[in-house]
């Protein structure tokens, strides 16, 4: 028997995702809200777009809310602020309606305030909706901190119509998110390397992560060309499933390794602000493939990167002119000891990762 494996398993306890049902709130988030106050938080365009038929839903299952716009960062400043009006409204419930940060700033407004939370995203750009996890950032944008989260969120509910209506971008860096998930979870199980859920990688991880490789080759570029056609097809609804849930129960339960911590490295020297946390991600999954010496594998994804516009060079980053020292003060932050590098199967040194990364630079290009 293997005594370093400790197999942990987490998971949303409700995923929900069918067209129209941002309509259906009230009906979804009653049982959760205990008869109480629900606090709503939505960015601005789905205030205005949304925001009349998102209250009648909730009149119509005769629950009471707090409707309040998104600051626009996922920051403490916003957290306590948000708190501060749930504890005025006494509110039983929190749910986030929006993008990434929306999610993650409502799943730590409940952390704090050991509230249930509810979370319906609009664009399908990462996995944050069904972790247990917030990425904190400065009012300024750069990277604070990685929050763990008590649980997972009580409910999940995906509206693919209005996902499939987000800029393709969005749902092209939530591929990006999640194509890392595979290449992830089995250097995890390797290297026995802990995961968000506090385990280790097992079987049932690995399955989750590897059908979003799987589903992504077979389906991503068509789910692409639908949405940009405004067609809402099984292609669609397929990525959709995968960027949001097969990867972030994949990623939460079978680990992170060098693709979040290159793009976390990229994102704490500020190095790449146009560049989405997907695109990023993305870039780090091919910089870990070429760690990896799997030329194969590494020309693959990189064909699956350009096929949908997922950035295979620095210069699609918008960072060409970096220079080598910039590069290594990126890599050396990613392999700091608070980052995923560790999880890696075998020890990757800063000059080692920014070799790797000037290696996919030039193949891209």
């Amino acid at each position: 028997m293997n005594g370093k494996r400790v197999i942990v398993n987490v998971a949303p306890t409700k995923y929900v995702q069918k067209a129209g049902v941002l309509r259906e709130l009230g009906k979804w988030c009653k049982p959760l809200g205990q008869g109480g106050t629900v606090l709503v938080v939505a960015t601005n365009h789905i205030l205005k777009e949304q925001g009349v038929a998102i209250k009648a839903g909730f009149t119509r299952s005769g629950v009471r809310t707090e409707i309040e716009e998104f600051g626009g960062e996922c920051s403490n400043e916003e957290i306590d602020r948000l708190r501060g009006i749930m504890t005025k409204n006494h509110c039983t419930l929190v749910v986030g309606i929006g993008g990434g940060k929306v999610m993650d700033t409502v799943k730590a407004v409940a952390h704090f305030a050991q509230t249930p939370v509810a979370v319906a995203p609009t664009a399908a750009s990462s996995d944050a909706p069904c972790s247990a996890l917030a990425v904190l950032y400065t009012k300024d944008g750069l990277l604070d901190r990685y929050l763990p989260l008590n649980q997972n969120p009580q409910l999940v509910l995906a509206d693919s119509a209005v996902i499939a209506e987000a800029p393709p971008r969005l749902l092209v860096a939530g591929m990006g998110d999640a194509l890392s998930t595979w290449y992830e979870a089995k250097a995890c199980s390797l290297s026995h390397g802990k995961t968000s859920a506090g385990g280790t990688c097992g079987a049932g991880a690995l399955a989750l992560a590897r059908g979003c490789r799987d589903i992504l080759f077979a389906c991503g570029s068509k789910a692409l060309e639908d949405v940009k056609a405004g067609r809402l097809t099984g292609a669609v609804e397929q990525v959709i499933e995968v960027n949001l849930y097969l990867s972030g129960l994949g990623f939460e339960s079978g680990g992170l390794a060098t693709a979040h911590a290159v793009c976390n490295g990229f994102t704490e020297l500020g190095a790449c602000p146009s560049a989405m946390h997907g695109e990023l991600v993305a870039f780090g999954t091919l910089v870990q493939l070429a760690l990896e010496k799997d030329q194969n594998e590494l020309l693959s994804v990189m064909q699956f990167c350009k096929d949908v516009g997922l950035p295979t060079s620095l210069e699609d980053l918008d960072c060409a002119g970096l220079g080598e020292e910039l590069l290594l003060l990126a890599a050396e932050k990613a392999c700091e000891e608070k980052n995923s590098m560790k999880n890696m199967p075998f020890p990757v040194s800063p000059t080692e990762l920014c070799r790797a990364i000037l290696t996919v630079d030039r193949l891209g290009r």
